[in-house]
């Protein structure tokens, strides 16, 4: 499996231009729980380092601030830059994707899956 920015390049013959492209967060459209709309702008989208999505709301109080995919924490999405300050890395030329990702969490599953799990701190998980 490659693991360096080069390896991925030659395996996957991609440009460097293109290889950013892939590695740019996806900044998904909407809560993967409620399928609330989180724009690329919005304060309230929350990530894991997976980049699972969710509303604010959904990670605290639906899942606990447990990824229902992986197990990881959340934190605040960054804002990707509508302006070109330097070297095309902005909205405008790495627009975020439009694919819905909706996949309700089932909270008797997931009161399973994270009962341990949430007792550990995020970032020692």
């Amino acid at each position: 499996m490659p693991t360096s920015k080069e390896e991925i390049r030659r395996k996957y013959n991609l440009t460097d231009e293109e290889h950013d492209v892939v590695e740019a967060l996806a900044l998904r459209p909407t809560c993967e729980h409620c399928n609330k709309a989180l724009p690329p702008d919005s304060p309230d989208a929350r990530i894991c380092s997976f980049e699972c999505t969710f509303c604010a709301k959904c990670a605290e109080e639906v899942i606990g601030n447990v990824c229902p995919n992986c197990g990881g924490g959340f934190t605040a999405r960054p804002v990707r830059p509508t302006r070109n300050w330097r070297n095309n890395n902005y909205l405008g030329a790495i627009p975020a994707r439009t694919l819905i990702k909706h996949k309700p969490v089932d909270p008797a599953t997931h009161a399973r899956f994270s009962g341990e799990i949430r007792k550990i701190a995020p970032e020692k998980r």
